[in-house]
């Protein structure tokens, strides 16, 4: 598979509605993922040997993939990332979650840690409310205006 051919894939899976899709040709294998709701596509690749370009090899491509992070419950409130960054549950490795599902959280309570250029920003709760679900895994990515945590409003 030459680089025009490795275009023209892409180009065809940011328009299709595929979350992932996986090409192996010999060798050669091409793997593509969607980013989080930013639609941003990630493409990773590995060559050992490439495939003579006269031989057609077949193209597999996989189901839509929903990850664990996409899947969100159907009730409850969100708390929403208000940035880019990293999730973090704790203020460091060996300290206890900020909150875990089942804790009742009152207005100003630290939820987590977002890092975002090796800047650690506070997010707070705006309003009293019980975690329902966290739906983010520590040392996450997480997007702007991604849901980080399902709640329920007191």
């Amino acid at each position: 598979m030459d680089f025009k051919d490795i275009k023209e894939l892409i180009r065809v899976f940011d328009k299709s509605e595929l979350n992932k899709l996986k090409v192996k040709e010999g060798e050669f294998e091409i793997s593509m993922q969607r980013g989080f709701e930013s639609g941003v596509t990630t493409v990773t690749t590995s060559t050992v040997a490439q495939a003579p370009a006269a031989v057609a090899a077949p193209v597999t491509i996989s189901a839509p993939v929903v990850t664990e992070t996409s899947i969100a419950p159907k009730s409850g409130d969100f708390i929403t990332s208000p940035m880019v960054g990293t999730f973090y549950s704790s203020p460091s490795p060996e300290s206890p979650a900020f909150v875990e599902v089942g804790s009742t959280v009152k207005k100003g309570q630290t939820l987590c840690i977002l890092e975002a250029m090796k800047i650690m920003n506070e997010v707070e709760a705006e309003f009293d409310c019980k975690i329902l679900e966290i739906l983010v895994k520590d040392g996450s990515p997480v997007e702007y205006d991604m849901p980080i945590f399902c709640v329920e409003k007191l």
